[in-house]
């Protein structure tokens, strides 16, 4: 099992990543794509990334807003994996003209 990060390496790991936000147990940032099919393909890229890391967010698309909220749930919180994800997302965002 992965193991959680307390509150200290959590906000060090929030201070590395650039509009994403704790709330509970959860991080979450939300990207505007330029377009509601770019927000599909981050959508779609998104997934592939995950599915490769075995680790899923939960995703909500409203037009062109594209939010992205991640726990790890089988540890009960916060792990790496959730901020190696947050980076993977950020990087996929930018890739498609998502901000």
């Amino acid at each position: 099992m992965t193991a959680l990060l307390d509150d200290a390496a959590i906000t060090e790991r929030l201070g590395g990543l650039n509009g994403w936000s704790r709330e509970g147990d959860e991080i979450r940032r939300a990207f505007g794509a330029p377009s509601f099919m770019a927000g599909i393909d981050l959508v779609n890229a998104v997934a592939r990334a995950a599915e490769d890391a075995d680790h899923h967010p939960d995703i909500d698309i409203r037009w062109t807003t594209v939010a992205f909220a991640l726990s790890t749930h089988s540890a009960g919180g916060l792990t790496g994996k959730d901020f190696d994800l947050a980076a993977t997302i950020d990087r996929l965002a930018a890739e498609h003209g998502a901000k």
